[in-house]
């Protein structure tokens, strides 16, 4: 998946700078009026990704609310995640992991998980995992790892456009955040994005990718 960063982002040595997305869009066929009412309503919203990776913890905000926050796994020492603004170029679900003489089908033995949600890094994204132990800790190569229940419900909450941020230090916005944080998953009482009514869903398989 070969996609410039934002100009914000630090471009680290090593990462999942293997990984290929190849999307094909399916657009939903609805009234023209529900598109642009639902268009609307999605520009009104401010909804990013900020993700510190000191804490080893993930959190959604939409209009300054902490929507949820999550634990992840950050890359490791030697295959550090890139720190910097990135855009969600594409959603994934069930992902078919290919790499040089290997094919994992989704499943349990999948190592991007059960989601894929791809950056506009070379490479870079936040998926799932088949090391959920690893989740907390400096262990992957540059890529966000999530639980895959985890993931699953950050899947539905995000679109593609939407902003992801990663700290690769400790500012004023991640201690408001992430200070008081528990280690388990704290989700929000709000309701999660809709996946239709204009949403752009890509259907996809996950190529040549290291994690």
């Amino acid at each position: 998946m070969e996609r410039a960063a934002s100009k914000a982002a630090t471009k680290p040595t090593s990462g999942c700078i293997l990984a290929i997305v190849v999307a094909a869009t399916l657009t939903l066929a609805l009234p023209a009026f529900a598109q642009t009412a639902k268009t609307t309503a999605d520009r009104a919203v401010n909804r990013i990704v900020l993700i510190s990776l000191a804490d080893r913890k993930l959190a959604v905000i939409e209009d300054g609310d902490v929507l949820a926050t999550f634990p992840v796994a950050v890359g490791a020492a030697t295959s550090p995640s890139p720190t910097g603004t990135f855009q969600i170029v594409n959603r994934v679900s069930n992902p078919t992991y290919y790499h040089p003489d290997t094919v994992i089908p989704s499943g349990k033995d999948n190592p991007v998980g059960t989601r894929w949600i791809g950056l506009n890094q070379k490479g870079y994204g936040i998926h799932g995992t088949n090391a959920p132990k690893s989740v907390g800790h400096a262990a992957s190569h540059g890529c966000i790892r999530m639980r895959n229940r985890d993931v699953e419900r950050l899947f539905t909450m995000l679109r593609v456009g939407d902003a992801v941020e990663i700290r690769g230090e400790r500012d004023a916005q991640v201690a408001e955040v992430f200070g008081n944080s528990v280690d388990d998953t704290t989700v929000a009482d709000a309701d999660a994005p809709a996946q239709d009514g204009g949403q752009q869903e890509e259907s996809s398989e996950v190529l040549n990718s290291v994690e």
